[in-house]
């Protein structure tokens, strides 16, 4: 009995540390899964989405659906219009969450929430990334001037005027400065479209 309840306590000092856990870790940490379905059962924890467990009644940020992304795809990056909507700068809601992942990596299946994955390779997969602790859980979103010229290289997806009104907003509001805008246009190959923009701020 004093096994399973130093088990328990771990488990719960686990969630409580990490804000989210996926039941895969279990095996990793030498817990056995059925802690997991007997805490569930006690109430200590909940079952937030498939394979992840969270602390009931726990606060949820209005950002919580990229804590439970982050945990089932911690390879992922947060980009284009989720990491706007991250960092303040789009009146838009998408009702995806925008992911970038590596050129050749598996696309992961989720049922929640709803995954728009885009696909990166090299310095535009690893440059300009962030690290911001959502609800306990670390994600990994592009940062201001990574977005901003993201969203130039993917303008015929997400559109040109929501690329240009968060070029306008990063910049008006110093989010960042001309050159990490500058080296990150160069990194996502959009120096010369993003140039005469750049030159109307200036």
């Amino acid at each position: 009995m004093l096994y399973m309840n130093t088990t328990a306590d771990r488990l719960i000092d686990l969630v409580r540390s990490h804000g989210l856990l996926r039941s895969c870790d279990l095996a990793l940490l030498g817990i056995p899964r059925v802690s997991l379905t007997r805490a569930v059962r006690r109430g200590q924890l909940e079952r937030v989405g498939r394979g992840i467990y969270g602390l009931p009644g726990r606060e949820v940020s209005a950002h919580g659906s990229l804590a439970e992304v982050a945990c089932r795809v911690p390879k992922g990056v947060v980009c284009l219009l989720s990491a706007l909507r991250f960092h303040g700068l789009t009146t838009q809601a998408p009702f995806e969450v925008w992911l970038a992942i590596e050129n050749k990596a598996l696309a992961p299946k989720l049922d929640y929430p709803q995954l728009r994955l885009v696909r990166f390779s090299g310095a535009a997969l690893t440059e300009g990334v962030e690290d911001h602790v959502v609800d306990g859980v670390t994600v990994r979103v592009t940062g201001v001037a990574k977005t901003v010229a993201d969203c130039f290289k993917y303008r015929n997806k997400i559109g040109l005027d929501v690329a240009l009104e968060a070029l306008r907003d990063a910049w008006h509001e110093k989010r960042m400065t001309s050159d990490d805008l500058w080296h990150y246009a160069k990194v996502c190959r959009v120096a010369n479209v993003m140039r005469p923009y750049l030159d109307s701020l200036a």
